[in-house]
C-alpha cells in the first residue's frame, strides 16, 4: 500500500488549476454552450469506471451484464439534461456518482438502450480477463458492495498518480531510479535498506535520502492535483486523502 506524504511535504495545489479541473467541469458539461466540457467530464470519468463496474459486479450481476450497465450508465450521466440536475453542496464527486448508479439501479433505466462494449466511450477498456482477475481478488478481501466501491476508488486513483510519476521519471531518463526507489512509497515496514539500495544505484546514503524525499514530494503533490479534480473546494483534499487512506482498513 502507498503512503500517504502531503501533510508535510507536499506543495499546494495552484488555485487556479483547481478551478478548472473540480465539479465545475461537471456543471459546465451540463450547459449547452461548452462543446469541449464532455470531454473534460470523460477524463474525469476514467477514474470511476472500473469502481462502479465491481460495485454493480458485487450486487449481483453478470460479468457481461454488469459491462452493459456500466456503459449504460455513463450514457446517461453524460447527457446534459442530467448533469444539470447535479449539485457539488450534496457531496463529493465520488458520491454523486454512487449514489447516481445506485438511482440508476433501481429505476431499471432504459435497458433496451444498450450500448455496444468498447465503442461509445473510449475511457473504459473492457478486457475481461484483466478486469475480473482485479475484480476476483479485490472482492474477495471485501464483500461489502460500497466499501468494495471505496477502495476500487482508492486503488484506482494511486494506479493513475503512480503511473503519472513513472511516466515523469521515464521522461527524464530515471527510469532505473523510478523502479529502485518506488517502493519507499510503501507503507511497509520491511523496505529495502538504505545500504542495498546505495549499491544498487551507486550513490551515497544522502543522495539516496533526497532522491526519495524528492519521489515522495512529487507523489504527493501529483495526488493532491488528481483529487483537487472531485471536490469543491481545495479545503477539502487533505480530508479526500484522508478518506482515500482509510478505504484501505478493514
Amino acid at each position: 500500500m502507498l503512503q500517504s506524504e502531503h501533510d508535510s511535504e507536499a506543495t499546494s495545489v495552484p488555485s487556479a488549476r483547481f478551478r478548472t479541473t473540480h465539479w465545475s467541469v461537471v456543471l459546465t458539461a451540463g450547459k449547452r454552450d461548452s462543446p469541449n466540457a464532455e470531454k473534460a467530464l470523460a477524463k474525469l470519468c476514467t477514474t470511476y469506471w472500473y469502481p462502479l463496474y465491481a460495485f454493480i459486479r458485487r450486487r449481483g450481476y453478470g460479468v457481461h451484464e454488469a459491462q452493459d450497465l456500466t456503459q449504460d450508465f455513463f450514457a446517461r450521466l453524460l447527457q446534459k439534461s442530467f448533469l444539470q440536475s447535479a449539485d457539488p453542496h450534496k457531496g463529493k464527486f465520488r458520491s454523486f456518482l454512487l449514489v447516481s448508479l445506485k438511482n440508476f439501479l433501481a429505476n431499471d433505466w432504459n435497458r433496451n438502450q444498450t450500448i455496444r462494449r468498447g465503442r461509445e466511450f473510449s475511457f473504459i477498456s473492457w478486457d475481461d480477463e484483466t478486469v475480473e482477475n482485479r475484480y476476483a481478488q479485490e472482492s474477495a478481501r471485501q464483500s461489502d458492495a460500497e466499501k468494495l466501491f471505496e477502495q476500487s476508488w482508492a486503488f484506482t486513483v494511486l494506479e493513475k498518480v503512480m503511473g503519472e510519476l513513472k511516466r515523469e521519471y521515464v521522461a527524464a531518463k530515471k527510469a532505473g531510479l523510478f523502479a529502485t526507489l518506488q517502493v519507499y512509497l510503501s507503507g511497509e515496514k520491511n523496505r529495502v535498506p538504505y545500504a542495498e539500495v546505495m549499491v544498487t544505484l551507486n550513490m551515497s546514503e544522502s543522495a539516496v535520502k533526497m532522491s526519495v524525499l524528492r519521489l515522495r514530494r512529487r507523489f504527493a503533490e501529483l495526488l493532491q492535483a488528481e483529487i483537487a479534480q472531485t471536490v469543491t473546494s481545495p479545503k477539502e483534499i487533505d480530508e479526500e486523502i484522508r478518506h482515500l487512506f482509510a478505504a484501505f482498513n478493514p
